[in-house]
């Protein structure tokens, strides 16, 4: 913050500058004061001489009358300029007034309205948080400096989650549901952290959220989980199982948290016994459902020849999907360098951020692809961005060129 105060500093002194310049000519309308008075001097000890002459018969009526009227004229223009400078002088408290009041209420409106608060914010989360306290720290100021920003609210709800805070994530859920829209995925992780903070008791509440959720997206799979925990907890296993298998066929295959699902399924089979579980089967074929699925667009990644001298081959590139109505956060990531392009890349559901927001979630979606020198995901310098397109309808590869500068 230093170096901004300083280039505030240095642009006051200059307007400053402007409005003490008149006090600063001071010294020279001083000396045209003292000038008009030695005219006036000068003009009296005339009128004597003229008076000696006329008394000694130099000079008729006439002419000492010409010679009086000749002098009282030249003073008069010596004193008009004078009295134009005099008049100026009288404005010099206004721009000493001014000089004390515009650093004062200058500061005042940028601590009423300035953003100091975001550039330090920017400044710090430009650096690697050294724990997880600090992290959330940061988020926490974040949302405070940009109320209205939901991706900032959704990142400080995954924080608390992720430090077993689910009474702190509720209202951040909340607060992102108001921001970004109903999302299913916002509303299942909404109902996850009221389940949590609820002593993992179900409430109406968590009913209609879930409900609402699955409504929007059958295959939402925080709603899909957090109802096979509560069914199996409530030892309705038919329930249990039903649910963790619609949860598993939306999952990619090398999705690590399947084996933990497949576990869960196994372990109400057991509780509800041999008879349970094929009752449960003939009744309800669970995976017949949902389908897995096979969302995913190819793009094609560029670098514009004008931009070839302007990057470096270290420079990282990401190519990402962003929902046109959803979320802001990414659905899809892949991160290359410029060395690698021209380069073509497929994102799915199994480039996913996080597995509540896929790309098989939505319809519409934007690529973008984004060379950032220092490796930050969220900045960069240049980028390239296409027209909304359908992710389950791409038959051959979109062409991204990145040739843009990455303003903010």
């Amino acid at each position: 913050m230093i170096d901004f105060w300083i280039a505030a500093g240095v642009l006051l002194l200059a307007a400053l500058a402007f409005l003490l310049l008149p006090l600063l000519r001071g010294r020279k309308a001083q000396t045209e004061e003292d000038r008009t008075a030695l005219n006036v001097a000068l003009y009296e000890e005339r009128l004597a001489e003229l008076a000696s002459q006329h008394a000694a018969g130099t000079l008729d009526d006439d002419q000492f009358a010409a010679a009086r009227d000749d002098a009282a004229r030249e003073l008069l223009d010596d004193t008009a300029a004078g009295e134009t400078r005099r008049a100026g002088r009288l404005g010099r408290a206004i721009p000493l007034a001014a000089a004390i009041l515009v650093p004062l209420v200058g500061y005042g409106f940028y601590m009423q309205w300035g953003a100091s608060d975001k550039l330090q914010l920017a400044r710090e989360f430009s650096e690697q948080p050294k724990t997880m306290a600090e992290m959330t720290a940061r988020l926490e100021r974040a949302v405070e400096a940009q109320p209205d920003s939901a991706e900032a609210w959704y990142f400080l709800a995954r924080t608390y989650m992720s430090q077993e805070r689910p009474d702190d994530a509720v209202p951040a859920y909340a607060r992102v549901a108001e921001l970004a829209g109903r999302q299913p995925d916002i509303l299942g992780q909404w109902a996850q952290a009221l389940y949590f903070a609820n002593d993992r008791q179900w409430s109406e509440q968590i009913e209609r959220l879930t409900t609402e959720a699955l409504q929007a997206d059958p295959q939402e799979v925080t709603s899909l989980g957090l109802l096979g925990i509560a069914a199996f907890e409530q030892e309705r296993f038919a329930d249990a199982i039903r649910y963790w298998e619609r949860l598993v066929a939306t999952l990619p295959a090398e999705d690590p948290s399947r084996e933990a699902i497949q576990g869960g399924i196994e372990r109400a089979r057991q509780e509800m016994g041999d008879a349970g579980r094929a009752g449960e089967e003939q009744a309800q074929p669970a995976t017949a459902e949902l389908p897995a699925a096979d969302t995913g667009v190819t793009v094609s990644v560029r670098l514009d020849d004008s931009l070839s001298q302007q990057v470096q081959p270290g420079d990282a590139v990401f190519v990402f999907a962003r929902a046109v109505s959803g979320p802001p956060m990414p659905l899809a990531v892949k991160r290359l360098t410029v060395a690698d392009l021209p380069a073509t890349v497929t994102l799915g559901d199994a480039d996913a951020m996080t597995p509540q927001l896929r790309l098989s979630n939505f319809d519409q979606v934007r690529l973008f692809a984004r060379i950032s020198r220092d490796g930050n995901a969220t900045r960069g310098e240049w980028k390239g961005d296409s027209q909304p397109l359908s992710p389950s309808r791409q038959n051959e590869a979109v062409q991204l060129t990145i040739d843009q500068p990455d303003t903010p």
